[in-house]
C-alpha cells in the first residue's frame, strides 16, 4: 500500500463527468465525432495488476509496475495508470464495433504546471470481424467502404512515411498489407476529423478571447497536421498525430493497429482494428488556455462558472495572479552500504536519483528503501497539497572523499486563490523538510 489519503480522496471527484467542467466539455466534443461508438465513462479506477499490466503484455520488470510509478492498494490491486486497463474487458464484452473510454488515471509523477498525480485519459478503438464479411468482398474492401463515410476535411496533412516499415513500424504477421492499409486510412481519417473539431474550437476561442489574456494569439494560417511514426507496446504499426500550433509542432495523441495478441487473449481472435489514446487535460488546456493543471481541481467559482452552459468557444481568462514563494531544501542521501549492494550500484549515494529507471530493490529489515525522486514529489503533495506549484532538482553534488550525494530541490509555493503569507509558507516548508528525513532517511544540510 503506497496510496496516500489525498489520492484516495480524489476518486469521487470524477471531473470528466461534472457538468460544465472543461474536461467534461472536452470529452463531449470528442465524443460528438464518434456518434456510433459506445462510451464508457464511469468505470471504477481500482483494477487488478492483471488488468493494468498482464492483459496488455507488460513484462514483469517493466518500470510501470514499480511502486515508484504506480499507486498500489495491495500487491495485486492498483489505481489504474491508464484507461487501457479496461481494454481487454471491453474487447471481450464485444458490445459494439467502436467504443470510447474516458476515465481518471493515477500515476506518481513530477510536480509542475503540466503534471498531476490524477489526470484523465480518453481512448477509443474500432474493430471489424473477419467472420462477418459479406460474400464477394474482402475485409479490406469493407473497411474502405467505412472510410468513405467519415466526414471529409480540407486541412493540410503531412504523412510522408509508408503505412508500415519492416524495421521502424512493422506489420503484424496476423494482418495482410491490404488490411492494414485500409485500417490505417480509417484510423487517420477518423482522428483527423477529431483534430479539426478540436482546433476549430480553439481558433474560435482565440478569436473571441479578451485582451486580458497573456497567451499569444493562434496563427491565422491554415491548420497543419502531420503523422509521425511511433512505438507503443499495444499497437503495430503505430503513429502519433501532431498539430502545428502557435509556432511549434505539438503532439496530440498516439494511435496504431491493435496488437492481435490483445484481441486473441480477450477471446475475440477473429477481430482486428485500431486504437488511440489522448490526455483530456492536454486538449482542454489548449482549448481554454488554462495555464496550470491544478486549476482543473479548483472549486473556486471564478474558475468553474466560466464554463457554465458553455460551448467549446468558451475561453478561460485567468483570475488574479498571486505571488510565488520559492524555498530550497538540500540534503545528503544515505551513504553506500555493503548490505544493500543493489542500491549502491545505482549511485554513489547508495540510492536512485531521478535518472534511475528500474524499480527499487526490496528493503531488508531496518533498511530504508532506495531513493527515488517521485518519493520527494509525493511528500511535497502530501504536506502542501495544491499549494505547491513546482518542485525540481536544481543541484546535485557528490562529495569527493565520502562519495555521498547531496541533492537540492527548489519548491515553488503559490496558491491559485490567495496570497500566501511568509509564516505559513515557512511552516509548510519545515514540515516538508522533516517528512523527507522521516520517510526517506536523508540528512538535511
Amino acid at each position: 500500500m503506497n496510496t496516500p489519503p489525498a489520492i484516495l480522496s480524489a476518486i469521487p471527484r470524477r471531473l470528466h463527468l461534472q457538468p460544465d467542467h472543461p474536461l467534461a466539455i472536452t470529452r463531449q466534443l470528442i465524443e460528438s465525432r464518434f456518434p456510433d461508438y459506445k462510451s464508457y465513462n464511469d468505470l471504477f479506477p481500482v483494477v487488478t495488476t492483471n488488468q493494468n499490466f498482464d492483459s496488455l503484455g507488460f513484462p514483469d520488470d517493466h518500470i510501470g509496475r514499480s511502486r515508484t510509478d504506480t499507486y498500489y492498494l495491495n500487491k495485486d490491486t492498483v489505481l489504474r495508470t491508464h484507461t487501457s486497463a479496461h481494454q481487454a474487458d471491453t474487447f471481450r464484452k464485444n458490445e459494439t464495433a467502436g467504443y470510447l473510454i474516458s476515465a481518471d488515471v493515477y500515476r506518481r509523477d513530477a510536480i509542475d504546471r503540466s503534471h498531476y498525480p490524477v489526470f484523465h485519459q480518453m481512448e477509443g478503438a474500432r474493430t471489424w470481424d473477419r467472420d462477418q464479411v459479406p460474400a464477394g468482398k474482402t475485409l479490406a474492401q469493407v473497411i474502405w467502404d467505412d472510410v468513405a463515410k467519415i466526414p471529409k476535411h480540407d486541412i493540410n496533412v503531412e504523412d510522408p512515411n509508408p503505412t508500415f516499415h519492416p524495421a521502424r513500424n512493422p506489420l503484424q504477421d496476423t494482418h495482410s498489407a491490404e488490411e492494414v492499409e485500409a485500417l490505417a486510412a480509417h484510423l487517420k481519417r477518423s482522428l483527423e476529423d477529431v483534430v479539426v473539431a478540436i482546433f476549430t474550437a480553439a481558433r474560435t476561442a482565440t478569436a473571441t478571447a479578451t485582451a486580458t489574456l497573456d497567451t499569444p494569439s493562434a496563427s491565422s494560417e491554415p491548420l497543419r497536421v502531420r503523422w509521425v511514426e511511433a512505438y507503443f507496446p499495444f499497437t503495430s504499426p503505430s503513429w502519433e498525430l501532431e498539430v502545428f500550433w502557435r509556432g511549434a509542432w505539438l503532439e496530440v495523441l498516439g494511435s496504431g493497429i491493435v496488437q492481435h495478441s490483445i484481441l486473441r487473449n480477450a477471446g475475440v481472435p477473429n477481430r482486428l482494428g485500431w486504437a488511440f489514446g489522448l490526455g483530456l487535460e492536454r486538449i482542454a488546456m489548449l482549448l481554454y488556455s488554462i495555464p496550470d493543471i491544478r486549476l482543473f481541481w479548483s472549486t473556486d467559482p471564478r474558475f468553474l462558472t466560466q464554463f457554465a452552459a458553455a460551448a467549446p468557444m468558451a475561453r478561460f481568462v485567468p483570475f488574479s495572479k498571486y505571488p510565488a514563494c520559492v524555498k530550497d531544501v538540500s540534503f545528503w542521501l544515505r551513504a553506500p552500504s555493503s548490505s544493500n549492494s543493489s542500491s549502491s550500484s545505482n549511485s554513489a549515494a547508495g540510492g536512485n536519483t531521478s535518472s534511475s529507471a528500474g524499480p527499487p530493490p526490496a528493503s531488508h529489515a531496518g533498511q530504508q528503501p532506495a531513493f527515488h525522486e517521485n518519493d520527494v514529489m509525493e511528500i511535497a503533495r502530501d504536506v502542501c497539497g495544491d499549494v505547491v506549484e513546482d518542485v525540481r532538482l536544481v543541484d546535485e553534488f557528490v562529495h569527493p572523499q565520502t562519495a555521498r550525494t547531496s541533492l537540492c530541490y527548489r519548491t515553488n509555493y503559490r496558491s491559485l486563490g490567495r496570497t500566501l503569507t511568509n509564516d505559513e509558507t515557512n511552516e509548510l516548508h519545515e514540515r516538508f523538510r522533516q517528512q523527507l528525513v522521516e520517510k526517506l532517511g536523508v540528512e538535511l544540510r
